[in-house]
C-alpha cells in the first residue's frame, strides 16, 4: 500500500513558483455556467454561444482576492478538525490543469496545493487525486474535479472548507494548450522518469499506436510531456500524480538553464496568457520573495499526497464510474500536518 508521501524537492516547488507565478498575473472571473436540471452539466460562459458579451474562461478581468487576517476554526467540515486554525501569516494556492476546451466543459485533472508559511519561511504541497469523490456544496457528491467547473474558484474554495476543513486563498489555472505554449516557450524539457512508461498514443511519432518514456533521463517537447502527464490507459492516478511532479522538475531545470529567475519579466511577458489566476502583482511578491529564500533549502519544502491510504477505491453502481471514496480520518491526519503545522 502506497502511503501519505512526504517529499523533499526544492526543485518541484520552484519550477511550479517560477512557471506559475511569473506567468499567472492574467485576471479571470470565475462565474460558469449552471444547469437548472437536478445533476447539473459541467458548463463554461464561452458555451452559451445565444448570450453576448459574456467573458469566456481565459479572458482576463479585475479581481483580487483578499485574505483574512483572523484564524479561524473551520467546524462546518467532513473532517474531524479538533481546533485546528489556519497559522498566523500563511497563504494557500491552489494549482489547477485543467482538459478545457472551447466546444465542450472541463474538468481539473491536476490539483495541488501550495502553503506557503511567510513567517516560519517554509512551504507544503498536497497533491488530490482527480477522482476523490468529494461532496461540492449546492451540487451533491461529485468527483473533485468538476468543483471548478460547476461554480468556478468561489465554489472550489467552499469545496476545500466543507470536505477538508482548509482555506484557500487563491489560485492559478491553465489548460492544455498553456501546458503546451509554457513547454514550447522554453524549447522542450527534460526529464527524469523514475519508471517506464507505455501506454497508447496518437502523436506523430508513435510505434504502432504506443509511445514509451523512461526509466531515466528523457527529452519531451509539448506534445510527449502532455502525453506524459496525462497517460491513463496502463497507470492509474497516483503514478499519474507522480509523473506530473517530474514534469514540473524539468520545467525547473530548463529554466534554470535559461537563468529564468533573473528573467523573471520576460518570461511572464511570452506566458503570461497561457495561465490565469486572481492573484494580483502585490499578492505574488511576497510568494516570489519566500520561494527565493527556500529555494537552495530542501528541508524548508514537504510534498505531501492523497494517495491510496487515504482512500477507497469504488465502482459508482449506476454509472460503473471509477472514483475514489476519501476517508476523511486519514486525510485529515495527512493535512493538519501539511496545512496547520508550521
Amino acid at each position: 500500500m502506497k502511503t501519505s508521501i512526504m517529499r523533499h524537492g526544492s526543485a518541484i516547488l520552484a519550477g511550479l513558483l517560477v512557471v506559475f507565478l511569473t506567468a499567472g498575473c492574467s485576471l479571470v472571473g470565475s462565474a460558469l455556467g449552471f444547469s437548472s436540471e437536478a445533476t447539473p452539466q459541467v458548463r463554461l460562459l464561452a458555451d452559451k454561444s445565444n448570450e453576448v458579451m459574456e467573458p469566456t474562461p481565459f479572458q482576463p478581468y479585475a479581481y483580487t482576492q483578499t485574505t483574512n487576517a483572523v484564524p479561524v476554526v473551520i467546524t462546518d467540515t467532513l473532517v474531524p478538525n479538533e481546533g485546528y486554525s489556519k497559522p498566523d501569516g500563511q497563504i494557500n494556492l491552489l494549482l489547477l490543469g485543467s482538459d478545457w476546451r472551447a466546444d465542450s466543459g472541463y474538468r481539473t485533472d491536476v490539483i495541488m496545493l501550495i502553503s506557503f508559511y511567510t513567517k516560519e519561511e517554509k512551504i507544503s504541497i498536497v497533491s488530490f487525486p482527480r477522482d476523490l469523490w468529494v461532496s461540492i456544496p449546492g451540487v451533491g457528491e461529485q468527483r473533485i474535479n468538476t468543483a471548478q467547473a460547476y461554480g468556478g474558484f468561489a465554489l472550489t474554495q467552499r469545496t476545500f472548507e466543507y470536505n477538508f476543513g482548509t482555506s484557500v486563498d487563491h489560485y492559478m489555472m491553465t489548460n492544455f494548450s498553456g501546458f503546451m505554449s509554457i513547454i514550447d516557450t522554453l524549447g522542450g524539457i527534460e526529464i527524469n522518469a523514475a519508471q517506464n512508461l507505455y501506454d497508447r498514443c496518437d502523436l506523430s511519432y508513435s510505434h504502432g499506436g504506443y509511445c514509451s518514456i523512461g526509466p531515466g533521463t528523457a527529452s519531451l517537447d509539448s506534445e510527449m510531456a502532455l502525453w506524459y502527464v496525462r497517460s491513463r490507459y496502463t497507470s492509474n492516478d497516483f503514478y499519474r500524480m507522480d509523473r506530473a511532479r517530474e514534469v514540473i522538475m524539468g520545467i525547473l531545470k530548463k529554466i534554470v538553464s535559461l537563468d529564468g529567475v533573473a528573467r523573471a519579466g520576460d518570461i511572464y511577458n511570452t506566458l503570461s496568457s497561457s495561465v490565469v489566476t486572481d492573484l494580483s502583482l502585490s499578492d505574488i511578491v511576497p510568494l516570489v520573495t519566500l520561494a527565493a529564500k527556500v529555494m537552495n533549502d530542501s528541508s524548508k519544502i514537504t510534498m505531501y499526497e492523497i494517495g491510496e491510504a487515504q482512500v477507497t477505491s469504488y465502482v459508482m453502481p449506476s454509472s460503473g464510474a471509477n472514483v475514489l471514496l476519501p476517508n476523511y480520518d486519514a486525510i485529515w491526519n495527512v493535512l493538519k500536518t501539511a496545512l496547520f503545522t508550521p
